[in-house]
């Protein structure tokens, strides 16, 4: 049973919370008044690293201009959320909106938010802070997004870019084996364009958090751009790297994504490189990757090749 859409065009600052058929995560109201130090911090998203104070006795989260938090966006909802403070805690609650609010992927109609809570609204992502001294965890958390990606919750190009100039170093001075796997999904625009931008972005969240079930501690598993992905494997050679390519390809084949009771069919294409006498530094075993990629797609992709 789907929601009913709200009117996006409703300007209504009801408290009242719309009954929808929505898994409600309610959790228990401390007895201890709220630290007024909290705050959002936009951790996916424009404005990346912006942080709203919640010090007022309610916020409305939306679309409209009139909102406390303005989020222009097309799949968010004039009046979509509001947060507020009870005394006791602070809450968020979900306005009857058309796309709804996530509290860590779960659909919500009232959530009492607790430090670390991530809050998805349209194809925004927030992280909840609270704490005794708030502009530190404001910029732990904005250190952590120089190399973390918010959406996916690995790491970023910046931080890939780094460790692989370092195994790279490592490789060649200990002479011990390094290898890339670069794999993108296949026909992604016509995932967007069939089931919408926030059906894409649960693709790459799950696509990750499936693929890092296979990743070592010593690996790096980085969201290089888009819908393309990069694997560090440090002292393990092409043969083996193509075997375990073709274990995570076949992971994401089986894997059942399913988006607002829509089942999307998602496979990927993947090159494999290894540091070599041909290959020598990041630029090449990157390029080296990416070719092997692009063989896999013109092949027929939802392949591994290397």
């Amino acid at each position: 049973m789907s929601r009913k859409p709200s009117d996006p065009n409703d300007s209504s600052d009801s408290d009242h919370v719309r009954a929808k058929t929505v898994v409600t995560a309610i959790s228990r109201i401390s007895d201890r008044a709220i630290n007024k130090e909290a705050c959002l911090v936009v951790i996916y998203g424009d404005e990346l690293g912006k942080k709203y104070n919640l010090q007022a006795t309610s916020l409305m989260l939306g679309r409209s201009s009139k909102c406390d938090i303005q989020i222009d966006q097309e799949s968010i909802s004039r009046n979509h959320s509001k947060i507020v403070n009870t005394g006791k805690s602070l809450l968020i609650r979900d306005l009857g909106s058309t796309n709804g609010t996530y509290v860590n992927d779960e659909p919500i109609e009232e959530h009492v938010l607790r430090d670390g809570d991530f809050i998805k609204i349209g194809r925004t992502i927030f992280k909840f802070l609270t704490g005794g001294n708030i502009e530190n965890a404001y910029h732990e958390e904005i250190y952590r997004l120089t190399t973390i990606d918010g959406l996916t919750q690995i790491s970023n190009k910046r931080n890939f870019t780094e460790t692989l100039e370092r195994e790279v170093a490592r490789a060649h001075r200990y002479q011990r084996a390094l290898s890339l796997v670069m794999f993108d999904i296949d026909f992604f625009k016509n995932i967007n364009d069939t089931y919408g931008h926030l059906a894409g972005d649960y693709v790459l969240k799950q696509l990750a958090s499936t693929v890092k079930t296979k990743i070592r501690r010593e690996d790096l598993f980085a969201r290089y751009g888009g819908e393309e992905f990069s694997i560090v494997l440090p002292e393990i050679a092409l043969g083996p790297s193509l075997v375990f390519a073709e274990k995570v390809r076949q992971l994401i084949e089986q894997h059942e994504f399913r988006f607002e009771n829509t089942r999307i069919a998602v496979t990927i294409s993947m090159g494999v490189a290894s540091v070599s006498e041909q290959v020598r530094d990041v630029e090449g075993l990157v390029r080296a990757a990416d070719e092997q990629m692009y063989a896999a797609k013109s092949q027929g992709r939802n392949r591994v090749r290397g």
